[in-house]
């Protein structure tokens, strides 16, 4: 089962969600896992650690459980 997540503003970017989720534990580490191809969005590999993700989008990093936006 995916764990929610919830964010208060319009969207947020995949770097900071990598974070916020505890799916990595800095910036770096999230860099490198985005610049590897070992993160999806919706399904799809994302390389664009800038990427604005919005409530509904779904997230996987490799070997680690997926997580969902939502709003507040």
């Amino acid at each position: 089962m995916p764990e929610l997540i919830t964010i208060e503003t319009d969207y947020i970017k995949l770097d900071s969600l990598l974070k916020l989720a505890n799916l990595v534990m800095s910036g770096g580490e999230a860099k490198l896992l985005i610049q590897e191809g070992q993160i999806l969005v919706n399904g799809q590999v994302e390389t664009r650690r800038g990427r604005k993700l919005y409530p509904g989008d779904r997230i996987r990093c490799v070997g680690r459980p997926e997580v969902v936006l939502a709003a507040q």
